[in-house]
């Protein structure tokens, strides 16, 4: 986990984004192909807008599904879409001439938010995506081709008191430049009205907010957009030259910060209070180092970001630490308590009576000189989101600062626009969160079948999972898989083997660092071999006690301090039948399964004070899909038996069962979510035997 040292003799330049239209791709496209296209292109590129932002517009000839007329018809980026993912139905399409007839019902800017219910009766053609905030400031210009983008070089001219003049210095009065209006109607009309009486515009600066420019072509419009970007940020860096960030560094990069965070996170995590737990981020990138090392950090950071876009991921401002204190429970404790007494102070200073109620007070962003930037949210890809875009905001800041001093959201605007009606109605909508969204599991024989289908049954209902395996390979076929099946951002591996303290310990620090914690450890890694008595050698004797024994043992010790941290959290056991009942040829197997069943329940003991659950499953002839069953212990059980190694083997323990029925790993994995969930909240200490029936395996 060691980190490579970091210096910065100058500040950081921006990037110059590259135009990647290809005429070849775009000669055959639809007017609306093309405008899919050139979204795409800019939201692809990082460099020209975050994720989520910006939004894109053509003003298209349609036929009217009831009159069979010839219509303008305004395609414009839904609410809550992606540019830079989104396909065609992520456009909302509205009749443009319903659109401009709009007006009339508008008598000025304390009208805003009626307005936006008047956009779904434009809707053409039946079209469900709703249409975003955003879309007065495309309707209303006369222009057949809209881009409206927040680039990182560009917000640092919008939101810098040297901000205008550098517009005019870089454009020279191409570029106009609006004073700070929350997005809406009432914008709208102030950029159509500005826009008019400033013939030969070609794009207006937002100040905080971003550009909006246009062309009478979709290539036209791209390019465009692209040379504003590239302009902006080649004047920035003309500006930084040879210079350092931030008024320079005070504090180095510590070699070993990756180390101090997976340390730091699970405590931070356990202090979040709440309704569910939350999962964390980390990052250590060179933009974030620079700046939380910086002489103006402590002056900056509590400005926050300035951007909507940034303020709606980040909250009003980040929560700075101490680097010195960092072992200091006390300090970290009442840090975050002092934060979500400031957020309510803020609350309560802003509020009306008609806000909805205060959120989460918790603070998003957590920044630490030295060591980098950690953010916490309800789930991992929202805790990744809102560090890359407080990411954004240090590289605006850092702009600004080159061109004078950097402009925050004014307080009343921030909580204006974090506690919109509109933001709100746009939350209630969103589903219920899964059972496990923002739970963190680590299971160990991760790529096995049973590790396997815990860990697919598991990210199903919303949890976060770190794998670890010994064998590279299937580890990774595993990952995956199941990466593309859940998303890259709830999957994590690690190589591991059990019986080595210190990789057991690594893989546990990793997932700290990944995930911010953990709250769910499956001990499933196993071997299993068969021999008589007089045949079992001393190594195969250690060599089942270190892995199930001693391996159950290292995992579970490893997980005690981060479940403490988080107050609490569950331990599952994968034991097995042979734990309690006798084996033939399975002296050494059989009695370290069942002293892992002992430490189970010791455990559970230990456990129990600081809210650790403990308990245990016991499989029993797992063999479809398990890579124990593929060696030699499917020839060994079937020769203790008597019986052939094939199908045989398998209609052998399904006849000798209770109910006649073959067990699954997914049987297996539904009893792990069992005691994984709240379902199970108030069990530890117990044991389920899933083996289709075996009187001789009862527990009790």
């Amino acid at each position: 986990m060691s980190s490579i040292p970091l210096k910065f003799p100058e500040a950081i330049p921006f990037v110059v984004p590259q135009n990647r239209w290809s005429d070849d791709d775009a000669q055959s496209l639809t007017p609306e192909g093309l405008l899919l296209y050139r979204s795409n292109l800019l939201g692809f590129d990082l460099t020209v807008t975050n994720f989520g932002g910006g939004n894109t517009s053509a003003k298209l000839k349609e036929t009217d599904p009831l009159t069979g007329e010839t219509v303008d018809v305004l395609w414009v980026k839904g609410s809550g879409g992606d540019i830079g993912s989104m396909q065609l139905d992520g456009f909302s399409t509205l009749y443009q001439d319903k659109l401009l007839g709009l007006e009339r019902h508008y008598g000025g800017p304390e009208d805003d938010d009626k307005m936006v219910g008047y956009l779904p009766h434009c809707t053409f053609n039946l079209n469900p995506r709703a249409a975003s905030i955003d879309t007065p400031l495309h309707s209303l210009l006369p222009f057949a081709h809209v881009d409206h983008v927040h680039p990182d070089a560009i917000i640092a001219l919008a939101a810098s008191s040297g901000g205008e003049a550098a517009t005019q210095e870089i454009w020279g009065g191409k570029i106009g430049w609006l004073p700070w209006k929350r997005p809406g109607y009432t914008l709208g009309i102030q950029l159509r009205d500005y826009v008019a009486a400033n013939p030969g515009l070609e794009g207006v600066m937002l100040a905080g907010h971003g550009i909006i420019c246009w062309a009478d072509t979709a290539k036209n419009c791209y390019d465009h957009t692209i040379q504003l970007i590239a302009d902006a940020a080649n004047y920035l860096n003309r500006k930084m030259d040879g210079r350092p960030a931030f008024g320079g560094q005070q504090i180095t990069p510590r070699d070993d910060r990756r180390e101090i965070a997976a340390r730091l996170m699970p405590k931070l995590r356990g202090l979040m209070t709440g309704a569910r737990a939350k999962v964390g981020h980390f990052a250590d990138d060179p933009e974030t180092l620079e700046f939380v090392g910086s002489v103006d950090f402590n002056r900056l950071a509590p400005i926050g970001t300035s951007c909507p876009d940034h303020f709606l991921r980040t909250k009003i401002a980040p929560l700075a630490l101490d680097p010195e204190r960092l072992e200091d429970d006390a300090y970290l404790a009442q840090s975050i308590s002092d934060y979500r007494d400031a957020y309510a102070a803020y609350y309560n200073r802003c509020a009306s009576p008609q806000d909805p109620a205060m959120r989460d007070a918790n603070p998003i962003v957590v920044l630490v000189p030295g060591i980098g930037r950690m953010t916490f949210a309800a789930d991992k890809k929202t805790a990744r989101l809102a560090g890359e875009f407080y990411a954004n905001a240090i590289n605006v800041m850092r702009g600004a600062e080159a061109i004078g001093s950097y402009i925050g959201l004014d307080e009343q605007e921030a909580f204006n626009i974090e506690y919109w009606a509109l933001e709100e109605a746009k939350l209630q909508r969103m589903p219920k969160p899964k059972p496990m969204v923002g739970k963190i599991a680590l299971v160990t024989g991760g790529a096995g079948g049973i590790g396997r289908a815990t860990a697919e049954r598991l990210l199903a209902d919303g949890a976060c999972v770190m794998l670890l395996d010994r064998e590279e390979a299937s580890l990774g076929t595993v990952k995956g898989d199941l990466e593309q099946r859940f998303g890259k951002d709830c999957v994590r591996s690690a190589l591991c083997d059990v019986t080595k303290e210190d990789q057991v310990q690594a893989a546990f620090d990793a997932c700290a660092l990944e995930f911010g914690g953990l709250d769910i450890l499956i001990a499933n890694a196993g071997i299993a071999s068969s021999a008589a008595l007089e045949q079992t050698s001393v190594d195969l004797w250690r060599k089942n006690y270190d892995v199930l024994a001693e391996g159950y043992f290292l995992t579970a010790r490893a997980a005690f301090p981060l479940m403490k941290a988080q107050q609490g959290g569950s331990i599952i056991f994968i034991g097995s039948k042979n734990g309690i009942a006798p084996a033939t040829n399975a002296s050494a197997y059989a009695s370290a399964k069942a002293a892992s069943l002992h430490l189970a329940r010791c455990l559970a003991l230990e456990g129990a004070p600081a809210g650790i659950r403990v308990n245990t499953v016991n499989p029993d002839a797992v063999i479809r899909g398990s890579r124990i069953w593929d060696g030699d212990w499917r020839k060994e059980r079937a020769g203790a038996h008597g019986i052939d190694p094939g199908a045989e083997l398998e209609a052998h323990y399904r006849n000798r069962s209770m109910l006649k029925r073959d067990v699954l790993p997914e049987d297996i994995a539904e009893t792990v979510f069992f005691f994984a969930s709240d379902l199970s909240a108030k069990s530890t200490g117990n044991m389920i035997n899933v083996d289709a029936g075996n009187a001789q395996a009862f527990t009790r």
